[in-house]
């Protein structure tokens, strides 16, 4: 055993170790120092800071300390530095301060930001990250799903500074704060989000009903619930009657559920208590009891309340439920009937304890809808009252290109825009800066849907009009996918019902998933597209839920195109696997969803493959993927039309002719001449660097290169399956 080592660090972080505050030393190190994995050590170099230790993967030097890049920058060390290692006591932090960006201090609560450092050890001046450690994992709810939601993709890159501590470890007894801006709630008060402040908070407004567009009717049924609740109970006395006032709100993440509460809170009248569910999950079971019990005490005043739980999935989640859920069912229930009210948030439904909707607990539920076309330009009228846009800035254009965002990402995308002007101006000598169309269009190239980020298909900006030649293929398209979405009214109006699905079907390399962004690009619509193999799971059950989720998601985004790309993984022909039925069970899921008893109003389903003699014939019937549409490979006209649309940024010399080129490239895909104009591009650069067209002989080269990749004899077997097959 000894004291202090001094070993030579080098950058080699794991995906499980980036910057989340651990390091990794051989076990005889460890031994030495007289150390366990998960313990603290301090580290000494130019700056001194400290990590958490853990073992090295075989084969380690026991000369090296692993580190991360932030590590070594908080060593003030290169790759190869030398670093004193020692062992560090796990003395608590009471209080801890930290700085960073503007819009991270704004999005990210102090509790959040406990949960997110929670088990780090933290030293004055250190940078730290938002990723939580998972080396010692803590008890409660997926922080960083919730950071994602709510900062979006820069919630992996942000980084913080740590003005001031007096400890080293992170616990939930630590009061965490932003330097300047609101601290974390001490243990045991109530857990209250400076984001979300009570409707009576005076220094900051609760929102005005019209700043919410979208949600009218929501709005208007949960104001006459509280109203008569809490102002008109004489009424309800004399019908010898009660209401009860448990509420579930339900949709995606960053919508606008809790500012919906507030503002209807405000117009009853009533107060809010904002409570943050996922910070009582992460207490131990007694701590978390005696903040619930203490919340409905404070609620009980007699004074209209509402108390807003927000994620309540993580409190009462459908998968065992541990005994929190059970003190979290008694309060919501003695909280209802002592009549204050109670209303949960979550944008995870479907993992809800299905025994919270009971009649004395949620009784009413409410559905957010994510927004369309029309309601996307409602809420970036609101949100961009406060910036000066240019005159070029085409607000509709702006909403048509956002399926999938949500008020809290159209937010993000006004801010960001803003920055992006701000930062184009700040040097020039500008009487009136402007945000300009160019600044949504850098914003919209780094802002992502966080509703839908786990299955969204990005919308190209292209449309049907700019897909070449496929006229017949684009007319049934438009008809079975288009009319469907954008003209319900028509359909009903002559009591019809409208194609349910559309299967697209032809050799690889051909078009398919582009025709789909097209069809997108032209709807403006809501698109979710997976994988056919993305919804399949080993665990029992698992895949069914799969596909439920994704049409439960698809018919709260209304209107939507679902995209199943090689959906013959997904549902191949039943009773013919060898996996213990579960693709039979998921193709039973999906022809339920499909063609149920649930009806799927305003969704269109794609479905893309290469082998459509592998789908189950049930799937191919009238009332689901009925529609069968060949994709055939180009002919020599729509081989120069690629070709022309994937050199439009590539300066062709003189010499290229495109139309005799597209004729002479028989049994060439679509991918194939894309992938020749790359090639081609590529040999004038091997020419010269300082090349600055691509000519006919870069062209010649690049056919060395590039071979046709359609398959004769597929292509055939294709073509004679459409044949008998189109209707």
């Amino acid at each position: 055993m000894t004291d202090e080592l001094t070993l030579t660090a080098t950058l080699r972080p794991t995906g499980l170790d980036d910057r989340r505050g651990i390091v990794r030393l051989h076990p005889d190190v460890m031994t030495a120092l007289s150390i366990n994995a998960g313990d603290p050590v301090r580290l000494s170099a130019t700056r001194t800071t400290a990590a958490l230790a853990a073992k090295a993967q075989p084969g380690a030097s026991r000369e090296f300390l692993y580190a991360d890049d932030l590590t070594l920058g908080n060593l003030g060390l290169r790759d190869g530095g030398r670093v004193t290692v020692c062992r560090q006591p796990a003395v608590a932090a009471r209080h801890v301060v930290l700085a960073g960006a503007a819009d991270v201090v704004a999005l990210v609560s102090p509790e959040m930001l406990r949960l997110a450092l929670l088990g780090k050890v933290v030293t004055e001046g250190d940078n730290v990250s938002l990723r939580p450690q998972e080396l010692m994992p803590v008890a409660g709810p997926d922080i960083g799903q919730s950071l994602r939601n709510r900062l979006g993709y820069q919630w992996n890159t942000a980084l913080l500074t740590v003005i001031e501590t007096d400890g080293a470890l992170i616990t939930m007894d630590t009061v965490v704060g932003w330097q300047d801006g609101p601290v974390s709630s001490p243990v045991p008060g109530p857990s209250v989000r400076p984001e979300a402040p009570a409707a009576t908070d005076p220094e900051v407004p609760p929102p005005s009903l019209d700043d919410l567009p979208g949600m009218r009717a929501q709005a208007k049924e949960l104001e006459e619930l509280l109203d008569l609740g809490f102002n008109h109970k004489e009424v309800l006395e004399r019908l010898g009657t009660e209401v009860s006032l448990g509420v579930l709100i339900t949709g995606p993440a960053g919508s606008g559920k809790s500012a919906l509460v507030r503002a209807v809170a405000a117009q009853v009248g009533a107060r809010v208590l904002p409570v943050w569910a996922p910070e009582i999950a992460a207490l131990t079971n007694q701590s978390a009891a005696a903040r619930l019990r203490e919340l409905a005490r404070e609620a009980r005043t007699g004074e209209p309340t509402v108390v807003l739980f927000s994620d309540a999935d993580s409190l009462a989640p459908r998968e065992e439920p541990g005994p929190i859920s059970v003190i979290f069912h008694q309060v919501v229930e003695e909280t209802v009937r002592a009549g204050v009210a109670v209303i949960a948030t979550t944008s995870r439904p479907e993992s809800v304890d299905p025994s919270l909707r009971a009649p004395h607990l949620l009784a009413t539920q409410l559905a957010v809808p994510l927004p369309d076309a029309a309601m996307r330009r409602e809420q970036l009228g609101v949100l961009t009252r406060s910036l000066q846009l240019a005159e070029d800035v085409r607000l509709d254009e702006i909403a048509g290109r956002t399926p999938g965002f949500v008020a809290a990402d159209l937010g993000a995308l006004a801010r960001e825009a803003g920055v992006r002007a701000a930062l184009r101006q700040k040097d020039g000598d500008v009487e009136k800066p402007t945000v300009a169309m160019a600044d949504f269009e850098a914003a919209l190239d780094v802002v992502r849907p966080t509703s839908m980020a786990e299955s969204t298909l990005e919308v190209a900006a292209v449309t049907l009009d700019e897909v070449g030649d496929m006229a017949e293929v684009k007319q049934v398209l438009t008809e079975s996918v288009l009319w469907p979405l954008n003209y319900p009214d028509t359909f009903a109006r002559l009591g019809v019902s409208p194609p349910r699905g559309v299967l697209l079907y032809g050799p690889p390399g051909c078009g398919k998933t582009f025709l789909v962004k097209a069809i997108a690009g032209t709807g403006k619509a809501n698109v979710l597209s997976v994988k056919g193999a993305e919804l399949l799971s080993k665990w029992v059950g698992d895949s069914e839920r799969a596909v439920r989720e994704l049409f439960r998601r698809a018919r709260d985004a209304a209107p939507t195109l679902v995209f199943l790309d090689e959906v013959d993984a997904l549902a191949p022909t039943r009773g013919q696997g060898t996996d213990g039925g579960t693709t039979d069970r998921v193709v039973a899921s999906l022809l339920t969803e499909l063609d149920g008893v649930e009806d799927l109003r305003n969704v269109v389903v794609i479905g893309a493959t290469n082998r459509p003699d592998l789908i189950d014939p049930a799937l191919l019937r009238p009332g689901r993927l009925e529609r069968l549409v060949y994709v055939p490979p180009p002919d020599a006209e729509a081989r120069a039309a690629i070709l022309k649309a994937s050199s439009k940024s590539v300066p062709l010399d003189e010499s290229v002719d495109l139309a005799a080129l597209g004729a002479e490239l028989e049994g060439f895909s679509a991918a194939d001449c894309a992938a020749l104009i790359r090639e081609s591009a590529l040999a004038a650069m091997r020419d010269s660097l300082e090349a600055s067209t691509v000519t006919a002989a870069n062209v010649a080269t690049a056919r060395t290169r590039v071979r046709a990749s359609l398959d004769p004899g597929q292509v055939a077997w294709l073509a004679a399956y459409a044949e008998t097959h189109q209707p």
